[in-house]
């Protein structure tokens, strides 16, 4: 007997879609992109994929979301216990490196540089984005700062402020060098682990009790 589980044929059919449109449109863009391309692609007719979707921009919509929801939901996994032995450098240290690990790949660099270049037809994509990205590592980051100032371990007036700037020490030399210069550019893990140690580092000189 079927699991209770087992996607229905239906959910198949629409994951196929959805696989489907990821490939494409992250390949050739919104525009580059066709509804009879998506069908054949996800092996289905371009009738199902608008009963699913109802339109190539919803399609797109839904894509955009859940993809950035589902990278929001891999950094809120990194949360935890901050530093039980009082080694902030290194807690930090592995933050970073494994929050560099979840979105210097080549698939969210692609959907990043895709909302950004279609962020005057879809303006809400990109608050999307930042939102569930930056906006919810910050705002997670925030708590920790505030964890570890009333510990004493660190000296920090504004733990948003703090967060924010630990994130983009972090994100910001290797998140621009990849957007600006392609997959090529993403550093390797050997590379993002030197540069998460560096930035903690460099934070916990400057925030350090």
């Amino acid at each position: 007997m079927a699991g209770t589980n087992e996607p229905t044929r239906s959910e198949r059919k629409r994951r196929a879609i959805l696989a489907a449109a990821e490939d494409l449109f992250l390949r050739n863009g919104y525009l580059g992109t066709s509804m009879d391309e998506l069908a054949e692609l996800s092996e289905v007719s371009k009738q199902t994929v608008y009963a699913h979707f109802g339109s190539k921009e919803s399609l797109f919509v839904e894509l955009v979301s859940s993809m950035t929801a589902a990278a929001g939901d891999g950094l809120h996994d990194l949360d935890g216990h901050p530093a039980p032995d009082d080694d902030v450098a290194g807690y930090l240290a592995g933050y970073a490196a494994d929050e560099l690990a979840v979105v210097m790949t080549p698939r969210l660099l692609k959907l990043r540089r895709l909302v950004i270049g279609e962020v005057e037809r879809f303006p809400d994509l990109a608050r999307t984005l930042y939102e569930n990205g930056p906006a919810r590592a910050i705002h997670s980051l925030a708590v920790t700062m505030a964890a570890f100032a009333e510990r004493g371990l660190l000296s920090v007036d504004d733990p948003v402020e703090a967060a924010t700037t630990f994130n983009w020490l972090v994100m910001g030399a290797p998140m621009n060098e990849a957007m600006l210069l392609g997959d090529g550019a993403i550093p390797d893990a050997a590379a993002l682990q030197r540069h998460a140690a560096n930035s903690a580092r460099v934070f916990v000189a400057a925030y350090g009790a």
